[in-house]
């Protein structure tokens, strides 16, 4: 039988075929187990961050990228949205000790690039980039995977909306179609009217969305117009936005701005 494991999946690689890559970059997805509608699966951050993962590192490294799939962090920070069947979270502590200790592996290995590649809106990571990156001589590059490529609103009718609505139920139709109910079996994912509209208009000011109050069929956006062919297109304008990333990280001599690792005496 032939083996096909390949070199820049962690969860397939072996230690042979690692030895013989070297990578220099680690990809780490990271996405949420939350309700997403009635329709899409409670995964659905989690197929999106590594499938997206899993096709830009191929693409970057066909271009000479040297850069390795680790494993996708399940869970999100979702504490707002736990009236939820098994919906799971991470507080941020968690989080913070989870990205430092896969961070200090790498250090350990002489990697010294990773990339966060986030496919949940709930989760920040930027400050706990910053206090990873005071500890270790580490660079860290934060890549929200659903941001990639503005231009993906082009191709949708209803672009109002962030969660289960007719970007992520496109991109689901396409990836994983046999995990998606029908849509009619979708609510139409819209939100709750502000009661107090200066809370919720008013640039610069931001409050957690409590779900249970936010929407009705936990989905923010009205997925009904989505279709695989959308999905498909869409997802691979977030590959083709990502793989340069990698390709220039990849490639990247330690000083080249803003790739500075502080070297504290």
């Amino acid at each position: 039988m032939p083996h096909t494991a390949r070199p820049h999946i962690l969860h397939e690689a072996t230690y042979r075929q690692l030895l013989d890559f070297k990578p220099n970059v680690a990809v780490l997805p990271w996405g949420a187990t939350e309700a997403h509608n009635y329709h899409l699966p409670h995964g659905t951050d989690v197929i999106e961050a590594t499938t997206l993962g899993e096709a830009a590192v191929t693409q970057a490294n066909a271009k000479g990228a040297r850069c390795v799939l680790l494993p996708t962090v399940p869970f999100g920070n979702n504490n707002t949205q736990l009236t939820q069947v098994a919906t799971i979270t991470m507080r941020t502590a968690t989080q913070q000790a989870v990205l430092h200790d896969v961070a200090e592996s790498l250090v350990k290995q002489q990697i010294d690039r990773l990339v966060l590649l986030n496919f949940h809106g709930g989760n920040e990571f930027k400050p706990l980039i910053r206090d990873v990156m005071l500890d270790l001589p580490i660079f860290i590059l934060q890549v929200n995977g659903y941001a990639l490529a503005p231009k993906k609103c082009d191709l949708l009718e209803n672009k109002e909306g962030d969660h289960a609505d007719e970007f992520e139920t496109s991109l689901l139709m396409h990836l994983t179609p046999d995990w998606v109910a029908p849509l009619e079996t979708a609510g139409d994912g819209s939100p709750a009217k502000s009661q107090i509209p200066a809370l919720t208009t008013t640039p610069g000011v931001w409050s957690p969305r409590d779900w249970q109050h936010a929407t009705k069929d936990t989905g923010i956006g009205n997925p009904y117009k989505a279709t695989a062919e959308k999905g498909e297109k869409i997802f691979a304008m977030l590959v083709d936005a990502l793989s340069p990333v990698l390709v220039e990280l990849s490639a990247a001599k330690r000083g080249q701005y803003p790739f500075v690792i502080r070297e504290w005496k």
